[in-house]
């Protein structure tokens, strides 16, 4: 089994700074399974939102949780959103016995919810599915096939893994949008979401993605909208600053996990994979969370310029100017646009990511470091 240990040490961190943890994350990504390994669930004060007991049991909320200590967990908090202004007044208490670790599946009303009622009283975490230094350098290939998913990624085999993928698209589609708080019919917002895979890792074009579907380019971006919060999507937003130049100013869109991706264009196996148009924008994307995983940058960038010069990635790191180039090549070279992004944005360093086995120079500031790499010890970075 894959551990998880660096979720459980960022958790434990978080229950002794703040009375409140809230985990947040896709469905099906784990929560669940991590807060078991702080309370087992058959625990009187792990209460489950999807059980109808406790759902009804929780709807007089003073009187359920007040006589609580310790740690309480409260599971598909989403569920029932109108919590949050109860737990505010219980972290509140005098001497408060009890500290409550939350998860939930993003929904606008959960966010809202909990950023009026809860600020300066919860500390938020989010969850995804597995990522290469959870699973290992070598089981980077399948974790790219497959995603991050736990059951997609442990499934028996890719066939497995591929029917749990396309289940989980339909359920998503048809129930889960919906219990979030998303009023968007099914069709509608699956064919959307065909279509941005074939944008992925490519730059917003509202106006050309709406026109394709016959909608509004207003409809286009409540899609998206509805995707990201859904942790389904990532928006990647442009680096700008006052440089002299013509810099594009629309986000980079990319599907978060790998396997949603290729179920999607109905990648079914390693050799499907190999031999599809989209294996080089597949790649690039996963190499992108994995980086963001890895170095987990409190914000991130792309940069480009009309011109043509353009970097994959952009953020700060223990106060160095990080760039990063994304190249799905067997020996990366230096190119323009490397020397164009070291000048414009003052990099400290370019880390050239590739899915080779050795780490070489380019340039001054500049070295080829292998994915693999970046998710078995960053320290050497």
């Amino acid at each position: 089994m894959v551990g998880r240990d660096e979720y459980v040490s960022r958790i434990r961190a978080a229950l002794r700074r703040s009375p409140i943890v809230m985990l947040i994350g896709p469905r099906q990504c784990g929560k669940t399974t991590l807060a078991r390994q702080f309370l087992p669930p058959e625990s009187p004060t792990f209460f489950d939102l999807e059980h109808p007991a406790i759902a009804a049991l929780l709807e007089q909320p003073i009187t359920a949780l007040q006589p609580l200590d310790g740690l309480v967990v409260l599971d598909e908090a989403q569920r029932q959103p109108e919590l949050f202004p109860v737990l505010r007044v219980l972290v509140d208490r005098p001497r408060n016995p009890a500290q409550f670790l939350v998860l939930g599946s993003a929904s606008p009303e959960l966010s809202r919810q909990a950023a009026e009622s809860l600020a300066g009283r919860v500390e938020i975490l989010e969850i995804g599915g597995f990522a290469g230094s959870e699973v290992g350098a070598a089981a980077l290939q399948p974790l790219w096939l497959r995603g991050g998913f736990p059951r997609s990624f442990l499934a028996a085999s890719d066939a497995d893994s591929m029917v749990w993928r396309e289940n989980f698209v339909r359920t998503f589609l048809e129930r889960d949008l919906a219990l979030l708080g998303f009023a968007i019919a099914p069709k509608a917002i699956g064919r959307f979401w065909a279509m941005l895979s074939h944008y992925h890792g490519q730059v917003w074009n509202a106006s050309e993605v709406a026109a394709s579907l016959g909608v509004s380019p207003t409809t286009a971006r409540n899609y998206l909208d509805a995707l990201e919060q859904t942790f389904m999507v990532r928006r990647l937003s442009p680096w700008h600053d006052n440089l002299g130049k013509r810099l594009v100013k629309s986000p980079k869109i990319y599907l978060r996990d790998s396997g949603i991706f290729h179920a999607l264009q109905g990648i079914a196996s390693r050799r499907d994979l190999m031999m599809h148009p989209k294996l080089g924008a597949s790649w690039e994307g996963f190499a992108l969370e994995q980086v963001l995983r890895t170095f987990d940058p409190r914000e991130a960038w792309f940069y480009g310029v009309h011109s043509g010069a353009e970097l994959d990635l952009f953020f700060v790191d223990d106060g160095e100017r990080t760039g990063v180039e994304l190249k799905r090549q067997d020996a990366p070279r230096m190119t323009r646009s490397m020397r164009v992004a070291l000048n414009d944005l003052r990099l400290d360093r370019l880390l050239v990511v590739y899915p080779g086995e050795r780490r070489y120079p380019l340039a001054e500031r500049v070295e080829c470091v292998p994915l693999a790499d970046i998710v078995a010890d960053r320290a050497p970075l």
